[in-house]
């Protein structure tokens, strides 16, 4: 059996998959609570940015991947107005159905469909953008996400991924000092779950570095590849578009 990242440790594919599920289903309840504490607010401005950046304008059809509890899809959704596609996906259950229901409280009752990224229920050609914030680090086979996501998206249409990448140097330190000590102490006592926070800290860790996630969007078929450094590279925003 293939071995693969959960955290730092070395586990089978099938059980990677298994052990993000149960992460996810664990969170589902305080995941924004938590998104708020952790970044002091900050995943806001990261996702407005992604979302600016998206393309996405009245009419457009738009998949979110791994959308979890519907943040960037309410953005999008926002843009691409009532004669547009937004697309809420998940292949968590718990994270999905928190997502569909905020959307529906907001006003915003969107498509939500339980698919992997790796084999999502699409036709080719499909989207105009498909966006994926904080899950490609999640995902067993990144590089296979990718080309799915290429393969839905039209000639033309873009690719954003909004993931934690790796932070200037310097920073390092107190960085992973705030990641390794802060992160588990504030799962548990908000989320009850010091476990899941500490594979969050690890699992960014061993997430390509910028120019190598880069890389990986080229080998999967896109043209123009850029990236964006946020917050000193806490977060980078990497584009991609389908010729």
């Amino acid at each position: 059996m293939t071995k693969t990242h959960f955290g730092f440790e070395k586990v089978d594919e099938r059980r990677k998959a298994e052990r993000v599920a149960d992460v996810f289903s664990s969170v589902a309840g305080r995941y924004d609570l938590m998104n708020d504490l952790m970044s002091a607010g900050l995943h806001r401005l990261w996702k407005r940015f992604a979302v600016q950046l998206s393309g996405v304008g009245e009419g457009a059809r738009v998949l979110d991947v791994a959308g979890g509890t519907g943040d960037v899809a309410r953005l999008l959704a926002h843009r691409a107005g009532r004669s547009g596609q937004v697309w809420l996906t998940d292949v968590n259950a718990d994270m999905l159905s928190r997502g569909r229901d905020r959307l529906i409280d907001a006003g915003q009752a969107l498509p939500a469909v339980r698919c992997d990224a790796e084999k999502l229920p699409y036709p080719a050609d499909y989207f105009d953008c498909v966006s994926v914030a904080f899950g490609l680090r999640n995902m067993t086979h990144k590089d296979a996400a990718l080309k799915e996501m290429q393969r839905v998206l039209r000639p033309g249409g873009r690719l954003l991924v909004l993931e934690f990448s790796q932070v200037w140097k310097p920073l390092k330190p107190l960085y992973d000092a705030y990641s390794f000590g802060v992160l588990p102490w504030l799962g548990k006592l908000v989320a009850d779950d010091a476990d899941s926070y500490r594979y969050l800290a690890e699992s960014i860790r061993v997430h390509p570095s910028q120019s190598e996630l880069a890389d990986m969007l080229r080998n999967a078929g896109f043209d123009r590849v850029d990236y964006f450094n946020l917050s000193a590279g806490v977060v980078a925003l990497h584009r991609g578009f389908k010729l």
